[in-house]
């Protein structure tokens, strides 16, 4: 599933079918016409909310049911974030793939609840972690089980309310790993505790760092993107609007093939 060059892409939060399916197809449909591998991704809870109030999804079992009809309608492989071990298992019987938000990276009975279900695990690397810190959670993933690993990377938190993405970053997290590595374009744009208490963002830099972490050699990206990220429920200041999602992937593929394989060097 894992295998370069991929997208992990959709709203970051399961809103309505018409909404979900929207988004869904039209993922569909830039796999088709690009001969690129899609991989839906939307989460059923969002556990780390900055507020009490804010909204969290429609919860594991809703959620699954529309994940699984996602699947049914666009055929899309689908992955979603899990908070708890004792989720692992459930959404296991529905999703293709399982993801370890990125707060949660070290949490050992997470990683290895989700390695001992056989499905392929995104783990996405804390802001805090150097490089080559997450090695850790690979061992973890790998020794219970897991037979396909992908590791993503946001960047790394510059003082407050800022991230930075190192470049190295690619290289160092794949040498110490042998995984393949995703960059998050839309995370990393993001400015913690900026507005009003709760997660800003600076989407019009998405571009810039996801065309420069393709030409620095990542294996893929991870890209949250909405028909009208102003009215998602989560994370709508640094999401990338649906109808700009297909030049920047003709962009970046241009990126990898005016590099041949994709990678400086190779």
């Amino acid at each position: 599933m894992f295998e370069p060059f991929f997208l992990i892409a959709g709203p970051c939060v399961l809103e309505g079918d018409e909404l979900n399916l929207t988004v869904a197809r039209k993922l569909a449909g830039l796999r088709d016409e690009l001969g690129l591998s899609v991989i839906f991704k939307s989460s059923f809870d969002k556990a780390n909310r900055t507020l009490l109030e804010s909204q969290r999804g429609p919860g594991l079992r809703a959620g699954l049911e529309q994940l699984r009809e996602i699947k049914i309608q666009t055929g899309l492989p689908v992955l979603t974030d899990i908070h708890e071990p004792s989720q692992a298992d459930v959404a296991a019987d529905v999703v293709d793939a399982l993801q370890i938000p990125a707060f949660l990276c070290r949490q050992t009975d997470l990683l290895v609840s989700a390695a001992s279900t056989g499905k392929p695990v995104n783990v996405k690397k804390g802001q805090w972690m150097a490089p080559e810190e997450i090695a850790g959670a690979v061992d973890k993933l790998r020794k219970s089980g897991a037979k396909e690993i992908a590791v993503t990377e946001r960047g790394s938190v510059h003082g407050y309310g800022d991230l930075v993405v190192d470049m190295r970053s690619f290289s160092r997290i794949q040498f110490s790993t042998n995984v393949p590595v995703i960059f998050d374009g839309t995370h990393s744009v993001q400015r913690p505790g900026r507005t009003s208490g709760s997660t800003g963002g600076d989407p019009e830099h998405i571009l810039t760092l996801s065309r420069a972490a393709v030409a620095s050699g990542c294996d893929g990206l991870f890209l949250e993107t909405h028909p009208h990220p102003a009215t998602a429920p989560s994370d709508g200041t640094n999401m990338l609007p649906l109808n700009e999602l297909r030049g920047l992937l003709r962009e970046v593929l241009a990126v990898r093939e005016a590099l041949g394989s994709g990678k400086p060097g190779d």
